[in-house]
């Protein structure tokens, strides 16, 4: 029996301009199980970050999701245009109804050196790993007017072990987790529940074939992670399953050695 609990739900989804990324995964489990979907592209990062490595298509987005029978739309937005936040609830509420579903999935990444380190990537990576993240959601939950709603962050276990190489990436995305519980405890009064999924290293394109070979003796499970795994646990987040479920970061890595 297919499940269909987020039938007249909204959901939006940022960061989903890339066909084999997790949003757009996130974007197609929450059309799957009913919802309505509004999500975020922003090309001029994805053509810098990872020209080679992915599909990117909105439209081609549009179209599976329209196949399960629900509202679709987009835009390409530069999050760290903040003051431009109202004005897109604004568009999400017409195009696809009052929203109460918000994954912050987009990201900004930049392999660095310690020593390369300025003010200027760290800003870049603040600017939307946590300044857009904490405003997104703040705007949501000042328009929320339902019952129940779902916030949910994306991490990468910056707490479970060291990053070498992105230093203001994990700086920015580990604070993630503390907004995720701080944050829980805000707007629990609001009915809306707050959580993080780490979903581990998980192939988005960018792994290369020895990069695979290296990481997949450290996946007990046997395979290496795939963006259905992180997009499969974000949608029952926003299930009323999931209702009692807030300020958890869940580290969903299969299992993922780090020694």
């Amino acid at each position: 029996m297919t499940d269909r609990s987020l039938i007249g739900k909204t959901a939006i989804v940022t960061g989903a301009g890339r066909l084999n990324g997790i949003g757009a995964a996130t974007c197609i489990q929450l059309a799957e199980k009913g919802a309505h979907v509004f999500f975020t592209t922003w090309g001029v990062y994805d053509k810098e970050f990872h020209e080679g490595n992915h599909e990117s298509d909105a439209e081609k987005l549009l179209a599976k999701l329209r196949e399960y029978g629900v509202k679709a739309s987009y835009e390409e937005i530069d999050l760290t245009k903040t003051a431009e936040f109202p004005r897109l609830f604004t568009k999400v509420i017409e195009k696809a109804g009052q929203p109460s579903i918000l994954v912050n999935n987009a990201c900004y990444s930049q392999n660095h050196s310690w020593e390369e380190l300025t003010a200027d990537v760290l800003d870049r990576h603040y600017e939307i790993n946590l300044r857009a993240t904490t405003l997104l959601s703040i705007e949501f939950a000042k328009c929320f007017a339902g019952k129940k709603g779902s916030i949910i962050h994306l991490t990468s276990g910056q707490s479970k072990g060291p990053m070498v190489g992105e230093l203001a990436y994990a700086a920015t995305k580990g604070a993630i987790e503390a907004l995720t519980v701080t944050m829980a405890a805000e707007l629990g009064n609001k009915g809306i529940t707050v959580n993080a999924v780490n979903p581990g290293p998980t192939d988005t394109g960018w792994m290369t074939e020895d990069l695979q070979r290296v990481l997949l003796p450290k996946f007990p499970l046997g395979r290496i992670g795939k963006p259905e795994d992180a997009a499969k646990l974000i949608a029952f987040l926003a299930s009323p399953e999931a209702e009692w479920i807030t300020g958890q970061v869940i580290h969903s890595e299969g299992g993922f050695l780090r020694q």
